[in-house]
C-alpha cells in the first residue's frame, strides 16, 4: 500500500496453511489498515515468491466493481477500473513469483529437471509445505474443485482474481533467469518454454543484473486460442494458467546473479532479503523504484 509498510500477517508457519488461508489474512490486513489510516488514496502491491500468489487472491477478495458495475466498462470511450477496496490500483509487482505453480518440468530447479523426481516431489510435498505445498503442485482439489492456481486465473465466484489484477495500471513481474533453485525462470516470468528470450549480460551500470525487459500486451480469445493449439504438447494446467494470465498485460523484467558471488541465493538476492548477506540485488530494488508509478 501506499504510504504503508509490509505486511506481517503470514509470517513463519502461517507461510504453511495454503495460498488462500494467507489471502484472506492479507485482505483482512490491507483493510485494517485503510480503515486506520482513510487517507489513503492509492494502492500498490510488491511480493516475493509465494507472496505474490497471496497478493493475487488477496486482491481478488479486495476488488470492487466500478461505480458499482459488475464489470469495467468502456464509458465514453475510456476504461472504467475497478479498485481495490476503494482505493485507486496502481501498480501490481511480484519478485520470483510461481505464477503457474511448482509442478512442471524443471519449475523447481534443484530437482534438476529429473522428471521422476518432480513426480514424487508432487506427491509427497505436502508432508512437507502442507496446504501451500498442494496449492503449489496443484494436488489440491477441494470439494472437487479444478486446483486453486488454476481458478486464479478468471473471476470466481465472489473472488474477482483477473478483475483484479486488470485494475492495476501496471503489472510487473521479476524473474531469475537462473541460479534460483527454489522457483524456475518460467513459471515467474509467466512464459511458455518456447517464450523464454535470449538474454546476454547487461551493459547497464545502473542496473548490472537486469537482462532483458519486455512489455508484453494483454491478448484477446482468438489469440489465446491459437496459442493454445500452437503449445498443445505443453502441460495442460500450466497452459490454461498462461493463457488466463496473459490475458492481461504484462512488464517482464529478467534478473541474472550468474556472475555474482551471491548467485546460489539468487531467490533471496532479488529482493535483497538481508543487505549484508544480499546487496548484490540492490540494482534490482533501484529498477523497481525507478520504474514505479505514483
Amino acid at each position: 500500500m501506499e504510504s504503508s509498510g509490509g505486511s506481517e500477517c503470514n509470517m513463519y508457519r502461517l507461510t504453511l496453511d495454503g495460498v488462500d488461508v494467507m489471502g484472506e489474512r492479507l485482505a483482512d490486513e490491507v483493510v485494517e489498515v485503510i480503515n486506520k489510516k482513510p487517507e489513503i488514496q492509492k494502492i500498490s502491491f510488491i511480493a516475493h515468491s509465494v507472496g505474490g500468489l497471496v497478493a493475487r487472491y488477496a486482491i481478488g477478495r479486495l476488488y470492487r466493481h466500478p461505480e458499482g458495475n459488475s464489470s469495467q466498462e468502456n464509458l465514453g470511450g475510456v476504461c472504467v477500473r475497478g479498485t481495490i477496496c476503494g482505493l485507486e490500483a496502481i501498480n501490481f509487482i511480484t519478485v520470483a513469483t510461481p505464477h503457474l505453480g511448482s509442478r512442471g518440468n524443471r519449475q523447481v530447479p534443484f530437482l534438476f529437471g529429473v522428471t521422476a523426481i518432480e513426480k514424487v516431489a508432487s506427491r509427497v510435498i505436502h508432508w512437507i509445505f502442507r496446504r501451500t505445498g498442494r496449492h503449489l503442485f496443484l494436488t489440491d482439489n477441494d470439494e472437487g474443485q479444478p486446483p486453486l492456481l488454476l481458478r486464479m486465473v478468471d473471476d470466481c465466484g465472489d473472488l474477482y482474481f483477473m478483475s483484479a489484477l486488470r485494475a492495476f495500471k501496471r503489472r510487473v513481474a521479476y524473474a531469475n533467469v537462473g541460479y534460483d533453485h527454489v522457483v524456475g525462470w518460467r513459471t515467474s516470468s509467466i512464459r511458455r518454454n518456447s517464450e523464454l528470450p535470449k538474454w546476454e549480460d547487461s551493459l547497464s551500470e545502473k542496473y548490472p543484473h537486469i537482462v532483458y525487459e519486455e512489455h508484453s500486451k494483454g491478448t484477446n480469445a482468438d489469440q489465446c486460442e491459437q496459442d493454445s493449439v500452437i503449445n498443445s504438447d505443453s502441460d495442460e494446467l500450466e497452459e490454461k494458467m498462461v493463457i488466463g494470465l496473459t490475458r492481461v498485460s504484462w512488464e517482464r523484467v529478467d534478473v541474472s546473479f550468474h556472475s555474482s558471488r551471491q548467485r546460489f541465493a539468487a531467490h533471496s538476492v532479488i529482493q535483497v532479503k538481508y543487505y549484508f548477506m544480499h546487496a548484490e540485488g540492490a540494482d534490482v530494488i533501484q529498477h523497481m523504484i525507478d520504474h514505479f508509478l505514483i
